[in-house]
């Protein structure tokens, strides 16, 4: 201890040493805080159903049109076999009846003939007002597309009979139906009416539904389209080309349909949001 510092007096305890004076106007330097831990990060998010799928978009004009051009020109071929051949059967149709007319046992008769009705008659129409409620958007909305898709139905009805009344192919012997037939053969109402049905429904669940969900369906209805024309072969009402010419002409007005879909579902302009009217009036 050296001189100059004095000592303590015995029984004081020492006082602690004084902050050195601060400048005036300055403030105490705040304690720096406490850091929080940082908080465990999100998990990744597992892939589910997109709540917001995709719009159905309208495939584009010249697909469409080549093959409404393919499915009319493998129609005129077959119209034009028929006629040249004046309705008479050739040697595949021939051995179809044959083997239809060996099988018409039952279960298979019956069960051909409950599928068979649904391609005629009201199914077909309560399926495209089906469709039409579906596509729309708005009372107004799905009361044009009912109109339309219905529209779409009876003029391929309307050209099928035509072509039926010109063609006039005689039907294979009635002694071997299996199911009650009136008319001419070519082309097959049940076949062309089925397809025309089926197209209508998958065009308008494909605007409804989620892309997975739609192609679910779209393969549904070509296969219940597909029964019932072959129901009408096995019935021995209808030979097998009969029933492609329907299939071919309800392809052909189906691809042409979907060229008028602007006109039976028009899109709304979208409304502006807010900040970008803001945007554009400053």
């Amino acid at each position: 201890m050296t001189a100059s510092e004095p000592e303590p007096e015995p029984g004081r305890r020492p006082e602690p040493e004084s902050e050195p004076e601060r400048a005036p106007g300055t403030q105490r330097p705040d304690p720096e805080p406490a850091r929080e831990p940082a908080p465990p990060p999100d998990p990744e998010p597992t892939p589910g159903p997109d709540p917001h799928p995709a719009p159905w978009r309208r495939p584009a004009t010249a697909p469409l049109l080549t093959l409404a051009a393919v499915c009319a020109a493998l129609f005129a071929a077959v119209a034009l076999t028929v006629s040249l051949r004046h309705g008479a059967p050739l040697a595949p149709e021939r051995a179809a009846l044959h083997w239809s007319t060996a099988h018409h046992g039952e279960p298979l008769r019956s069960l051909a003939r409950a599928l068979t009705a649904t391609g005629s008659g009201p199914v077909p129409y309560l399926l495209v007002v089906l469709a039409g409620l579906m596509a729309g958007r708005g009372a107004a909305g799905r009361l044009r597309a009912v109109i339309c898709a219905v529209a779409v139905l009876a003029i391929g009805q309307a050209i099928r009979y035509g072509l039926m009344e010109l063609l006039a192919r005689p039907r294979p012997p009635a002694a071997v139906w299996a199911s009650y037939a009136s008319g001419y053969a070519f082309p097959s109402g049940h076949a062309t009416t089925s397809a025309l049905a089926a197209g209508i429904l998958a065009w308008g669940i494909a605007r409804r539904a989620r892309p997975s969900v739609a192609r679910t369906w779209c393969v549904v209805l070509a296969l219940w389209a597909a029964g019932v024309g072959l129901t009408r072969v096995y019935l021995s009402v209808h030979w097998p080309g009969d029933v492609l010419a329907g299939w071919l002409l309800a392809a052909t007005l189906l691809a042409l349909a979907l060229l008028l879909e602007p006109f039976a579902c028009p899109r709304r302009n979208s409304p502006v949001p807010p900040s970008h009217r803001a945007h554009s009036h400053e």
